[in-house]
């Protein structure tokens, strides 16, 4: 079962890169070529790295044969392959499941651990496109496009997680292809991605909230208000409390006398005592 999966993937991962050679106008020996080098590649760089040999199509020929069948069917039956432009992602996303096991159990099979078991995901189920990619002139879209690599990170983590719970292989095998299937296809659905990061060079745009100069004044800024705000409170009335002083009472006899003193006051002075 798990071989004819990978064999699906592979047929599939061929007939793309046919596709795309066939965009570049390239010649059937190089149709082919990218199509064996996407198809196959991931897995090569992953057992030269290991140093698992023999590679798995010096081993077993007929999936190269298989690989070079494909890429000729797809340059005789182009006219057709834009009718298949959504099957073709549905059988790319079972392609990257399917490589991103192989490369786990290979990993776990020569007593790695997670991280190397990872790593050997990413390569078998990336390393065929990017080749592919960059033969064929443009940026590999596993970098760019939506969540790829990661869901090879993702199956290796499912897949050792069942195994650590004592299910059997190929049914750990099984459940993890249909579930990095499924997480693939709902990328794609949903254009989710990882951030990207894009650099402007001279123009790019700086945060001042990182700046080591805007935190510090940041921070003196809110110092002074602190201060500030201390200084008002201080300075309220009821901080400074006026001294009340008791009320007086109003002598009606003596306003009167005041009044009347100064009003004829100055004629009695002035007056001729002699009259």
């Amino acid at each position: 079962m798990f071989t004819a999966l990978y064999i699906v993937g592979i047929t599939a991962e061929a007939m793309t890169a046919a596709l795309s050679a066939g965009r570049q106008k390239m010649d059937l020996f190089g149709v082919m070529l990218i199509a064996a080098i996407t198809a196959l590649g991931g897995g090569s760089v992953r057992d030269i790295v290991l140093g698992d040999y023999p590679l798995t199509w010096v081993e077993h020929p007929h999936y190269l044969v298989i690989v070079l069948v494909a890429a000729v069917v797809t340059v005789w039956m182009a006219f057709l392959m834009h009718y298949f432009r959504h099957l073709f992602l549905i059988l790319d996303a079972l392609g990257l499941a399917v490589f991103a096991v192989l490369g786990t159990q290979v990993a776990l099979h020569l007593g790695h651990g997670f991280v190397i078991a990872a790593v050997c995901a990413i390569i078998t189920g990336v390393f065929g496109g990017i080749l592919r990619d960059l033969l064929c002139d443009r940026v590999p879209l596993v970098l760019s496009n939506e969540l790829y690599a990661s869901i090879a990170v993702f199956a290796t983590a499912v897949y050792m997680a069942l195994v650590h719970f004592e299910v059997a292989a190929e049914a750990a095998a099984l459940t993890t292809v249909v579930v990095a299937l499924v997480a693939r296809l709902w990328a794609i659905y949903s254009h989710t991605n990882l951030p990207v990061f894009e650099y402007r060079g001279a123009e790019q745009p700086i945060d001042p909230r990182l700046r080591l100069s805007a935190r510090l004044v940041r921070d003196g800024a809110r110092a002074a208000k602190r201060k500030t705000a201390a200084v008002a409170r201080l300075a309220t009335p009821a901080h400074f409390p006026l001294k009340r002083q008791s009320p007086q009472r109003w002598d009606y006899n003596q306003d009167r006398n005041q009044v009347d003193g100064s009003r004829f006051g100055d004629g009695e002075a002035n007056r001729d005592p002699k009259k």
